[in-house]
């Protein structure tokens, strides 16, 4: 084994351990913390893959904007206290469901359904794939259209918040 095939079982390893720690931690502040961590890996994730744009985007928009935002909503609202009876009970039995169904449809993929693969390591991409430039000069002559239309939903977005907020104040 290689060591690129050693450091991605581990960091794979990190990533499904954080994410269960994640789901089953009855605190809310730490599973937004399990959930820091499995975005770290999946950014070194996006460095071995070679996409180093990718893989600092990633860390500062949702680990460092996001889980901000989650962080100062759970402290606001004081999730802990929010805790009372289930006004949901079909939930576990639809989680349960679904749970199955994946785990049904990955083995049948896993086990069933072979895609050659290949493993010699050679990336036949560009050079200056994954990098600021490419994104950008993409983004701004292919899909010049929809990066507009997205800045202007944010912006209409962000006033909206802005209105609600000034109205609720009222």
């Amino acid at each position: 084994m290689t060591l690129d095939v050693i450091l991605f079982f581990i960091l794979a390893l990190i990533a499904v351990a954080s994410a269960a720690g994640m789901l089953l931690s009855k605190n809310a502040v730490h599973a937004a913390l399990f959930l820091v961590v499995n975005f770290a890996t999946l950014a070194v994730f996006y460095l071995i893959l070679g996409g180093p744009f990718i893989s600092m985007a990633q860390i500062t928009v949702y680990t460092g904007a996001i889980m901000v935002l989650f962080l100062f909503v759970i402290m606001l609202l004081g999730v802990e206290k929010l805790r009372g009876e289930d006004k949901f009970p079909w939930q576990i039995p639809t989680a349960v469901v679904l749970a199955v169904a994946l785990l049904i449809e990955a083995g049948y993929f896993l086990f069933f359904r072979r895609v050659p693969v290949d493993m010699s390591g050679t990336a036949s991409l560009p050079e200056t794939f994954g990098g600021p430039q490419a994104i950008g000069s993409t983004l701004f002559t292919q899909y010049a259209l929809p990066v507009e239309i997205a800045g202007v939903l944010l912006l209409v977005a962000m006033v909206g918040v802005i209105v609600m907020t000034k109205w609720n104040e009222e």
